[in-house]
């Protein structure tokens, strides 16, 4: 188990322009060869959106983007014609394929809070793809098959706990509440990575948890 705490992400966006970017991985201008990547992960970022405030359109390719919303809606509109407004609870995924473009914006009246999760695919190109899970359920993980991912929503009340898969690779990020994990005690922006894990469970400590649990093959 390699814990990596939430103050120790590196702090980027666009302050000025209402963005906050919290990044797990080495990213842009945080470049640090130690950390590029978790298997297929290569990017977990956590973005603060002021009211009106987004990211312009630019372009993805050989990226498998999953988005879960924590607070507020986000406005996603992209080059293939999707136009959606994703809520807390909902999960979307858009493969990015030989490449596309997109828009990420807080078109409403409070501060929008998401984690987006990218992974890198098995093979490289392919048509871009979009799809969205509106309010997914705890008991039914979510596959990525291009990244050979699942992922599993784990939302626990007080001494609730759950498993985490066996797997030969196991990413755990916390969304919100604390959590204890193998015996350490986990906070919201706090993340596990995991390799060969087995018979690990997550505890709810002192009020409710969220957490994402992606497992991935060898």
């Amino acid at each position: 188990m390699d814990v990596r705490r939430s103050g120790d992400r590196y702090r980027g966006g666009e302050p000025a322009s209402g963005i906050e970017s919290l990044h797990a991985f080495s990213f842009g201008p945080h470049y640090d060869p130690d950390n590029l990547r978790f298997g297929p992960v290569i990017a977990c970022n956590e973005e603060h959106l002021a009211p009106g405030a987004g990211f312009d359109e630019h372009t993805h390719s050989h990226t498998e983007l999953v988005t879960w919303v924590v607070e507020g809606t986000l406005t996603h509109r992209d080059s293939e014609g999707n136009e959606t407004v994703v809520q807390p609870g909902d999960l979307q995924r858009l493969s990015a394929g030989g490449g596309v473009r997109h828009v990420e914006r807080n078109d409403g009246g409070s501060c929008l809070v998401f984690v987006q999760m990218w992974l890198a695919p098995t093979a490289a190109g392919g048509d871009p793809s979009y799809e969205i899970v509106r309010g997914i359920a705890d008991s039914t993980p979510y596959a990525v098959p291009a990244a050979g991912a699942l992922l599993h929503v784990r939302r626990l009340r007080p001494a609730e706990r759950a498993a985490v898969p066996d797997a030969a690779f196991a990413y755990v990020h916390v969304v919100r509440g604390e959590v204890r994990l193998g015996g350490t005690e986990l906070r919201a922006g706090d993340a596990v990575r995991i390799t060969d894990g087995r018979s690990l469970e997550l505890e709810a400590l002192r009020g409710r948890a969220e957490v994402l649990v992606w497992e991935f093959a060898g």
